[in-house]
């Protein structure tokens, strides 16, 4: 693939990510979106970054790993307890990333 080619596809990509997210920016003020399609817009960031990290907390190596040493998963277990139990998304990062430092020495310390 040429380099000018993979410049066109980038380009192509950001315009159609740019008309894409500007769309309901730029609606006539007449034009109302149904309340089916608001109503499922709410969950969009919430799947987007559930596919985002799912992935990462699952797998190593490629493969999806369920095992007490996966610190990506038991800190993922405990940014989970957090944001649903206490709904706060500063601590539900912070709790996660504690989570995951501690697992990985802990995990770390006594696979050797």
């Amino acid at each position: 693939m040429s380099a000018t080619s993979i410049w066109l596809a980038m380009l192509g990509m950001g315009l159609i990510t740019l008309v894409l997210r500007s769309s309901f920016l730029l609606l006539p003020n007449g034009v109302r979106m149904p309340s089916l399609l608001r109503r499922a817009l709410r969950f969009v960031p919430a799947a987007v970054l559930t596919a985002i990290y799912a992935p990462e907390m699952l797998l190593q190596s490629g493969v999806i790993h369920f095992s007490p040493d996966n610190a990506r998963l038991l800190a993922g277990l405990v940014a989970i307890g957090v944001a649903w139990r206490l709904r706060r998304t500063f601590l539900t990062i912070f709790a996660g990333m504690v989570a995951l430092h501690v697992f990985g020495a802990i995990i770390g310390r006594f696979s050797n």
